[in-house]
């Protein structure tokens, strides 16, 4: 990665760095977060709240521990607005993401991240010419 560059994490990313059912994809995700740009979004900390209640049973203490622990090790934390919903509109109808994943991606772009990390999306597609998803699992 470039310096310069600014990096967006999905929910998935993050829920691998703090769930160890898959010790590889764990590490992987841990090291992402040492990187020096990165940006999530209030959609991702929701996202990954319900994934760890749901999935993993967590209690809310424990998740808000996490949470509050993920949120201190990034850069910049992107509020979703009404601007990033009809972003993130536009971009479903012209690249045919769910409307979830393209608020991820709308999100990415209102932060002004170069690479946006996530499992569930086309690997190697770039976005608006801007914006360049990577499955760091691969």
């Amino acid at each position: 990665m470039q310096d310069n560059q600014k990096i967006f994490l999905d929910s998935n990313i993050v829920i691998y760095a703090y769930c160890n059912n898959s010790v590889d994809k764990q590490q992987k995700a841990k090291k992402l977060f040492v990187e020096k740009e990165i940006t999530i979004s209030t959609q991702v900390l929701q996202e990954t709240a319900n994934t760890l209640y749901r999935k993993f049973k967590a209690d809310f203490h424990t998740i808000c521990s996490l949470l509050e622990e993920c949120v201190d090790n990034v850069s910049m934390l992107h509020v979703n607005t009404g601007k990033t919903v009809f972003q993130a509109c536009k971009i479903a109808e012209k690249y045919q993401y769910s409307f979830y994943d393209s608020l991820i991606i709308a999100s990415a772009l209102e932060a002004e991240c170069q690479i946006l990390y996530s499992e569930d999306m086309q690997h190697n597609q770039f976005v608006e010419g801007k914006l360049k998803i990577i499955n760091p699992f691969l």
